[in-house]
């Protein structure tokens, strides 16, 4: 069972998220073997005021 834990700023469209997991899912099973429904994919989205680059936080660029 591979599990995908992907970790990104929040702000996405649902449209956009349902997508990414559909292209992940079938990135997994041509590369593993593994059949769609045994890969499972978790969502992580953070806010830009609780993500640093280079002791910045994302908020702060814009």
């Amino acid at each position: 069972m591979p599990l995908v834990h992907i970790d990104l700023l929040g702000g996405r469209s649902e449209t956009q998220l349902h997508q990414l997991v559909k292209d992940v899912t079938a990135a997994i099973v041509k590369n593993t073997g593994a059949p769609a429904e045994h890969v499972h994919i978790v969502l992580n989205e953070m806010a830009d005021n609780r993500y640093s680059v280079g002791g910045v936080m994302k908020d702060e660029e814009k």
